[in-house]
C-alpha cells in the first residue's frame, strides 16, 4: 500500500477544496498520484452535481467590478443552494477568484464564464463542479459583462444585489455611481420608454382601462385614462424618467443632463438572488 503523507494531503486539499478523508481516499486510490487524485475527486462532483441537477440553486454570492480603465465591468452571480454555504468565506473566496479572472483576461460580452481558466489549467465549469463535490450542493454561475466610454458597477450590501451601467461620455465617478445605485433601488425594467416591449404594452392599457372600468368611468374616457395611467408606469420603470433617489423632485434624465448635456445610458444589467 503507498504510503500517504500529511503533506500530500494537505496539498490536494489545499488545491481543491475537499475535505481532508476525501483527500487521503482519492490519494490512497489513485496509489499516490496526485493528478488521478483530483480527477476522482472531480468525478465525485459530476456524481453529486447529476444528483442535485433537479435542485433551485437560489442563495448565493452577487457581485461586480470595473476594470482599472473604466471602460469595462463584469457581474458574477455563483448561487448554491443555501444560505449557510453562500457566507462560507471559501464559497466568497472563489467567487471573488473568479471576478478577478474575469477581469484580468480582458473577458468579453460573447464569452462564458464557464470557459474561463480559473487556475492550473483548470476551466471555471471544472472547478464548479469540484466544489459541488466539496460542498454536497448545485452550483451554478452566470455572468454578464458591459462595455462602454464609462462603466459603474455597485454591489449592495450583502452581496445579495448587483449593477451595471454603461454610459455614452466620460462622468464624473460619484454620477455614473449613483446611477447604479438608482438602478439596484428602483429596478427599471428599460432606459426609457422606447426599451418597453409591446406586449407590455398592450397588458398595461388593457389593466388600467379594467381598472377604470370597475371605478364607474364612462367607456368614452377608457383610452384617454389608459394613456394617462401609461405615462405613470413610464414614469415608475424606465431608468431616465424615474425619480432621482438623492432628489425625488428632478428625473434620472435631468441629474445626468446637469452634469453633462451629452450624457446618458446606454445599457444596464440588475442580478438580485433569487430572481
Amino acid at each position: 500500500m503507498t504510503n500517504i503523507s500529511a503533506s500530500d494531503v494537505g496539498k490536494l486539499r489545499k488545491q481543491t477544496g475537499s475535505g481532508m478523508m476525501d483527500c487521503k481516499n482519492a490519494l490512497v486510490e489513485s496509489n499516490g498520484d496526485f493528478d488521478i487524485a483530483v480527477d476522482i475527486l472531480r468525478k465525485k462532483g459530476q456524481k453529486v452535481a447529476a444528483k442535485r441537477a433537479d435542485r433551485q440553486a437560489m442563495e448565493g454570492v452577487v457581485i461586480a467590478r470595473n476594470n482599472t480603465s473604466n471602460n469595462k465591468a463584469v457581474l458574477i452571480s455563483l448561487n448554491c443552494e443555501t444560505d449557510f454555504v453562500a457566507k462560507n468565506e471559501d464559497f466568497i473566496n472563489i467567487a471573488n477568484h473568479i471576478l478577478d479572472k474575469a477581469i484580468s483576461s480582458d473577458m468579453s460580452v460573447s464569452d462564458d464564464i464557464n470557459d474561463l481558466i480559473y487556475d492550473s489549467g483548470m476551466t471555471v465549469a471544472e472547478k464548479i463542479i469540484e466544489q459541488t463535490g466539496v460542498i454536497g450542493e448545485k452550483i451554478e454561475i452566470s455572468a454578464h459583462v458591459v462595455e462602454d466610454i464609462q462603466v459603474s458597477s455597485y454591489v449592495h450590501a450583502g452581496n445579495r444585489l448587483a449593477t451595471l451601467v454603461g454610459f455614452n461620455n466620460k462622468a464624473d465617478d460619484q454620477v455614473t455611481r449613483d446611477i447604479a445605485m438608482q438602478i439596484a433601488a428602483m429596478n427599471p425594467l428599460s432606459i426609457d420608454k422606447d426599451g418597453i416591449d409591446q406586449l407590455t404594452i398592450d397588458r398595461e392599457l388593457e389593466i388600467a382601462k379594467d381598472l377604470a372600468r370597475k371605478e364607474g368611468k364612462p367607456e368614452a374616457i377608457l383610452d384617454k385614462i389608459a394613456i394617462g395611467r401609461l405615462n405613470k408606469f413610464y414614469k415608475e420603470n424606465t431608468l431616465l424618467n424615474q425619480g432621482f433617489i438623492k432628489e425625488g423632485k428632478k428625473t434620472v434624465a435631468q441629474y445626468l443632463k446637469e452634469h453633462n448635456m451629452e450624457l446618458s445610458v446606454t445599457c444596464f444589467k440588475r442580478v438580485a438572488l433569487g430572481n
